[in-house]
């Protein structure tokens, strides 16, 4: 996993762009203030001027790709451009705050204890660039962060040296979550608490330098806990890694300090969190697309979430849209646990099946499209596995008779081995909340795909491939300022898959 993550600017109120083709036309606001976030959540449109990065770090830091214009970085004139050359003229540019955004953020610790660097990488290289003012953060995580140097001097914990794989700390998860019910609504995000995760040098907590790790926990339980004067702590969590490759988190978790569940409060549900789980950085944009989404599913609906992770997107459609099934599938097996905590606290006045799969999507990835009204993608940066692109490519063609079996079995009878154990594999792992959903409709076509996408360059070749099939259009598109700073958007886009015209058996009559 790469530590080149996307920084930029600690406070202010939300802003709706929607892409016109005149930009310009913007009215004036002041500029941001210097670190506390307001509480405003009013949809407020940017001029050009005020909208720059104002980082220290900008020059070194390689997480902020340019300083101005955040609200409308140039690659939204190149999608707008590109929806329109596929005949969607009307794709929207949505963004929220533009300093403060990042909620998640996982940073490298190096250097020495006397001078510790704790920060991304330079571009190129691995040496760390410390950012203790960076202006993606919400400010909270670089208080927390400071809290964390004072203690790396302080307890004498010795930051991770790569080349001779020596020291005790490695690198650092700081996840902030805005859910506090006893605030109001406007100042949840302001006093967001953070969640720390320290990745240790060492096998387990059983260590020559777990009390190192003991140490520093309590440390800064005790200056940001809920006994300090600045209560930002939410939790410490340890992760053990040795492994001299690039991979940040090993797979031994271990909780010391503070509450165990992390919630967040995103697409009208509550949603449960483990460190090991991804999660979203910008916490607000992603509601804002949840939301959009959610226009797009009808009541009822049977839905296949794929690379669903801890199945947000899915449950959150479970909730608001009342829908009849969800499938959410994922490979991780980590994120079963933050499903089962986000299932608990559903509505009870959801009827529906929910089922979560520990599956890869590539493998035998129609049997995860039988049976669907409509389908949700959220891949990786990379975009869709190439299997599941040619299901979607051919699911037209696709012979489907009516059947009363459940929608896990496939169009034929399957006898690959290795589709089989993964089958296998996924009905052992699964969970299912309520009744299996079995009805003569089990073995349907999906009619809906919305795809979103984080990798812009993958997701025009995988929207060409799915466009040239014949098999799906495109309907809609909107994007989202997820990373201000950066030359990365957010895809939201609905596609319809063509439908075949009856033939209306009607005979010609013939002429006298």
């Amino acid at each position: 996993m790469s530590l080149y993550t996307f920084p930029t600017r600690p406070p202010y109120p939300i802003i709706t762009c929607c892409v016109s083709p005149s930009p310009s036309l913007a009215p004036t606001i002041p500029s941001p203030p210097p670190s506390i976030l307001p509480p405003t959540t009013t949809a407020t449109a940017v001029p050009l001027l005020t909208c720059a990065l104002q980082c220290p770090h900008f020059q070194s830091c390689s997480g902020c790709t340019h300083e101005f214009n955040l609200h409308r970085p140039i690659i939204v004139e190149e999608a707008t451009d590109f929806f329109k050359s596929l005949g969607v003229s009307d794709f929207t540019f949505d963004s929220c705050r533009l300093w403060g955004w990042r909620c998640r953020a996982k940073l490298a610790v190096r250097g020495s204890i006397d001078n510790p660097l704790i920060g991304l990488y330079q571009e190129g290289t691995h040496n760390v660039v410390d950012i203790p003012q960076c202006k993606a953060h919400h400010p909270n995580i670089n208080a927390a962060v400071e809290i964390l140097r004072q203690g790396i001097r302080e307890l004498n914990i010795e930051p991770y040296n790569e080349d001779q794989g020596t020291g005790d700390l490695r690198y650092i998860q700081m996840a902030v979550t805005t859910y506090n019910t006893a605030l109001p609504a406007a100042e949840r995000y302001r006093n967001g608490r953070v969640q720390v995760a320290l990745v240790w040098n060492s096998r387990n907590e059983k260590s020559s330098n777990s009390d190192k790790l003991n140490a520093l926990a309590k440390f800064l339980w005790r200056n940001g806990g809920p006994r300090s004067n600045l209560y930002l702590i939410h939790s410490v969590w340890a992760n053990f890694q040795t492994s001299t490759n690039n991979i940040i988190f090993g797979n031994r978790w271990r909780h010391l300090l503070g509450e165990r569940d992390f919630w967040e409060h995103v697409g009208g549900i509550d949603m449960s969190l483990d460190p090991s789980s991804f999660g979203q950085a910008n916490t607000r944009a992603f509601d804002n697309l949840l939301r959009k989404l959610h226009k797009y599913v009808p009541y009822a609906a049977s839905v296949a979430d794929l690379y669903a992770g801890a199945g947000v997107i899915g449950l959150s459609l479970a909730a608001t849209k009342k829908c009849r099934s969800v499938k959410c599938i994922e490979i991780n097996k980590e994120s079963r646990p933050s499903f089962e905590k986000t299932v608990d606290r559903l509505p009870n006045s959801i009827l529906g099946s929910i089922s979560w799969h520990n599956a890869d999507t590539s493998i035998d990835p129609l049997s995860w499209l039988v049976g669907s009204d409509v389908i949700v993608v959220d891949p990786p940066r990379k975009g869709l596995d190439t299997s599941l692109i040619d299901a979607l490519r051919t699911i037209s063609s696709q012979k489907v008779k009516p059947s009363l079996k459940s929608s896990s079995s496939n169009i034929k009878e399957e006898k690959r081995p290795w589709v089989l154990r993964e089958r296998e594999h996924a009905k052992e792992a699964s969970v299912q909340v309520g009744r299996e959903t079995i009805s003569a409709d089990a073995r349907s076509l999906p009619e809906t795909l919305i795809y979103i996408s984080c990798g812009w360059e993958s997701f025009k070749e995988d929207c060409k491939s799915l466009l040239t099939s014949k098999s799906w259009h495109l309907e809609k598109a909107h994007g989202f300022n997820f990373f201000p700073g950066t030359q990365s958007i957010e895809v939201l886009a609905v596609f319809k898959r063509n439908l075949k015209k009856k033939k209306t058996g009607k005979k010609k009559k013939k002429q006298a």
